[in-house]
């Protein structure tokens, strides 16, 4: 795509990265097929074609509206497209320099403002989020219905087993996930250390800065990475094998680590060291030899997999999981459109209510159209997106062989 920057914007970083990725488009709308958004409001300007045109017109200098808001801030991030993609547009960066950019230009409406500020100053700190989960479960009761449903429901973590290994990885515990679903790491950790690695939880680690970031508060997000990447670089330096995400979500975003950090003298190759090590817990299991969970596998039933959009087109580890799981024995149902958004994104179920049920609707229906007997995913927030619009009970898959450990 031939694109000129304007002269005001020649040395913005944002904008001289956005031209090189604006080159590679050819605009042959193959990523119209695979846009939720589009499909489900048939507007290009809701589609990455129409959203890279967009961002090409404030690359170029035209003033952005209220209107160019708007369609990028219905974009899930979900990078369905980059999959399609023949082209190798790497649309997820682009959108984050594009939102940044109309981010500066436009203000947005003052409740939207507020209900932003409100995201930041809570979800992304740990010790902010579990009183008010505490709270919730507290009260689930007497909640209306629909607020009910958002609430996680109580898990017991179990017992963290103490080091005892010769190997050693790291986890990141994330800002929501110790306080919504703390069994998932604790489960983790009890698999681990049943092949021969421990897991170690650092604690002075946190978010790993994603909501930040996606809300366009990219210095903000630096910090948390910087922060992170502080506190895991003892350990790293003392022989850690892998830092491991169980957040599919986290994962994407601390493997981009090194990407957004390349600029930063003091912590470019820490942050290039940091995404080298960084795995998802399937890309570790693969490795390591779980015959001893594969005759028990069996027992557990049918289970209908969702992975997440940040699995299998952000991490590009498509059918990784289902394929382990497989393997182990696990029964997997069928599951249409697998590929598809289920309409959590981050914050975005927050932020776009509407069109984020839709999407998570017709994933419900997908996943329990052939009665399994459990949903598993491998993201925090597709689990508790899709839990309370199924109304029962969505566990991590690590939590599957975590109780064939019994």
């Amino acid at each position: 795509m031939q694109t000129s920057i304007a002269p005001e914007l020649a040395n913005d970083a944002r904008v001289i990265e956005a031209e090189k990725t604006l080159r590679k488009c050819v605009h042959c709308g193959f990523c119209l097929a695979t846009c939720p958004t589009y499909n489900l409001l048939g507007d290009e300007l809701d589609s990455p074609r129409g959203r890279i045109y967009l961002i090409k017109q404030v690359v170029e200098g035209s003033t952005p509206t209220e209107q160019t808001l708007t369609h990028l801030d219905r974009c899930l991030t979900c990078r369905n497209c980059e999959t399609t993609c023949p082209s190798g547009v790497e649309y997820g960066h682009l959108l984050d320099h594009g939102r940044s950019l109309v981010e500066e230009r436009v203000e947005r409406p003052l409740g939207n403002r507020l209900m932003r500020q409100a995201v930041l100053a809570v979800l992304p700190y740990p010790k902010r989020v579990a009183p008010l989960v505490k709270l919730g479960q507290l009260f689930a009761r007497v909640l209306p219905k629909s607020l009910r449903a958002s609430v996680p429901m109580k898990q017991a973590a179990g017992e963290w087993p103490q080091p005892s290994q010769s190997r050693s990885m790291l986890v990141l515990d994330g800002c929501v996930q110790p306080s919504m679903t703390p069994a998932t790491n604790a489960a983790t950790a009890r698999i681990l250390q049943s092949l021969g690695i421990d897991l170690i939880n650092v604690e002075k680690s946190g978010c790993c800065g994603a909501v930040h970031f996606h809300l366009n508060k990219q210095a903000d997000a630096k910090t948390f990475m910087r922060q992170n990447i502080d506190a895991w670089w003892p350990y790293i330096e003392n022989g850690a094998e892998a830092l491991i995400t169980t957040a599919s979500g986290c994962g994407v975003m601390v493997k981009d680590y090194g990407h957004v950090l390349a600029e930063d003298p003091q912590y470019k190759e820490k942050a290039a060291k940091v995404s080298s090590l960084c795995k998802d817990i399937v890309e570790v299991l693969q490795t390591e030899d779980l015959s001893r969970f594969q005759a028990a596998a069996k027992q557990v039933g049918p289970v209908a997999f969702h992975p997440p959009c940040t699995l299998q087109h952000g991490q590009k580890l498509p059918m990784a999981t289902e394929t382990l799981l497989t393997q182990l024995g696990f029964e997997l149902t069928p599951v249409a459109d697998a590929h598809t958004c289920c309409g959590s994104a981050g914050t975005y179920s927050i932020f776009q209510p509407e069109l984020s049920r839709q999407l998570r609707d017709k994933k419900v229906a997908s996943l329990t159209a052939h009665t399994p007997q459990v949903i598993a995913t491998a993201n925090i927030g597709c689990q508790l997106h899709l839990q309370a619009g199924s109304g029962q009970r969505v566990v991590h898959w690590v939590e599957l062989l975590d109780k064939l450990l019994d």
